[in-house]
């Protein structure tokens, strides 16, 4: 007994070692960004790095939000309070994500309910249709996205990125297999007692597979924010640019500003950050449960 409780306390603290490890891997960037952000350019371009700051400065930040400026918001002819245009990025970028987050995760979880627990002629080809569309990259069908959104006059507007967005194949086959789980008896007492559709829908099955609600939510929200080609495509008034747009753009006109770069990626990893933390209870839900499905 004791053989083996040593064993496995050697294991735990060979497991945590690890575990510290990957995690120190994978915020160093972060930290790197965050500091680098803070740093004077000749410390950015010094030869030898300066792994910690020795003189700290906001001359980055200032940069970033000077530049340019725009409203905050344009809807029509009316148009907000003037703000720096890093901030008019980073609401577009916000809007973006979030609009596609919520009208994904909403069509995704309908879609997969019916494919899951309705009987329907063409249900089977229709999923395949799905999967097979899973690995079609957005590249493929580019060229009719564009003449799509040109039509509906949204090319050059923050809805031409979330459109394509919405019925994400990903999203529909990750909410079928979490519907599959629910039981049809619960589906059949929700008739016998008078729930319609909606009601049904709201009342049983959201509850049930929300952890891949919460999941689909966050990976959603990460895909749409980090689409820099589909932005780069379909965005180009300087208004209507993203974040990661925006400072490119700055980057190009001012030559090589690593400052002004770490400073605009600190600044676009804030609601990254803040969406995970809220969000992170449902992914690891979602994930574990959808491993056990496995």
């Amino acid at each position: 007994m004791s053989k083996n409780n040593g064993g496995s306390r050697a294991y735990r603290i060979f497991s945590i070692v690890v575990l510290i490890i990957l995690a120190l891997l994978f915020l160093f960037p972060l930290y790197w960004i965050i500091t680098g952000a803070l740093k004077p350019p000749a410390a950015i371009n010094s030869p030898t790095p300066q792994w910690w700051p020795k003189e700290f400065t906001l001359r980055n930040f200032q940069a970033l939000f000077s530049r340019r400026s725009a409203p905050l918001f344009q809807i029509g002819s009316l148009a907000g309070p003037t703000v720096p245009g890093a901030i008019r990025w980073l609401v577009n970028t916000v809007f973006m994500a979030v609009m596609a987050m919520l009208l994904t995760c909403l069509t995704a979880a309908m879609a997969g309910y019916a494919l899951a627990k309705k009987r329907f002629t063409g249900r089977f080809l229709l999923f395949s249709l799905i999967v097979a569309a899973m690995a079609l990259p957005k590249q493929v069908i580019l060229i009719p996205l564009i003449r799509e959104m040109s039509s509906l006059g949204l090319y050059d507007n923050i809805w031409a990125v979330i459109f394509p967005t919405v019925g994400w194949p990903f999203g529909v086959f990750l909410m079928k297999q979490f519907a599959e789980g629910i039981p049809g008896e619960m589906l059949e007492a929700a008739r016998i007692d008078g729930a319609g559709e909606a009601m049904t829908f709201v009342n049983i099955v959201y509850p049930m597979i929300k952890p891949g609600v919460g999941a689909l939510a966050i990976f959603t929200f990460i895909s749409s924010w980090n689409d820099y080609f589909m932005q780069l495509i379909m965005l180009t008034s300087s208004n209507n640019l993203t974040i990661s747009l925006g400072i490119a753009t700055m980057q190009a006109e001012n030559s090589t500003d690593f400052g002004l770069i770490m400073a605009g990626a600190a600044l676009a990893a804030v609601p990254i950050i803040i969406v995970f933390l809220l969000f992170q209870k449902y992914f690891t839900k979602g994930i574990t449960m959808g491993a056990v499905k496995g």
